[in-house]
């Protein structure tokens, strides 16, 4: 059977992203989106609904995260869904949350009415930047021959990733 895993979202952070970084020095950067649609009812009312994603971003795409997002920017992300399982320790129940591993993103309103490139807004953050630094793969793998394109010093991808 084959399948496609593939999600893009762009809305608003819900609070400041955490970043922590574990002992064998893998970034991990949590944060939730906010993505609303508004629409109207039959009766001419209007109405929005709202949906929260959690995203985790790894490596050099943590740090950048980090660095330059806070509450309320905006923000495109493209990833992978993944499903979280753990059981409730006061309940005892099987629990399981469905999230986006981030794959790449895309600062949103970051130097509004600016073409792509350049330094953008008073954050210091790249207007229309995108940071495809990939996430950490299923299972580590090392490439057998040279990348045609490496990726630009300072983005190099942690090779010893724990999963």
């Amino acid at each position: 059977m084959a399948s496609f895993n593939k999600v893009i979202v762009m809305g608003n952070l819900t609070r400041d992203p955490e970043m922590r970084v574990t002992p064998g020095g893998l970034a991990i950067c949590k944060f939730t989106v906010a993505v609303s649609r508004k629409f109207k009812l039959q009766s001419g009312e209007e109405r929005e609904d709202v949906a929260f994603v959690d995203v985790d971003a790894f490596n050099k795409q943590a740090e950048v995260i980090a660095k330059y997002f806070s509450k309320g920017k905006a923000i495109l992300v493209e990833g992978r869904l993944r499903t979280e399982s753990w059981e409730d320790k006061t309940t005892k129940q099987k629990r399981s949350k469905l999230g986006v591993v981030l794959e790449s993103f895309s600062f949103a309103d970051s130097g509004r009415g600016q073409g792509g490139g350049g330094q953008g807004g008073d954050d210091g953050a790249p207007s229309g930047a995108n940071y495809d630094d990939a996430a950490p793969p299923a299972r580590p793998t090392r490439p057998s021959a040279p990348a045609k394109n490496p990726p630009p010093p300072g983005d190099q991808i942690d090779e010893d990733v724990p999963f």
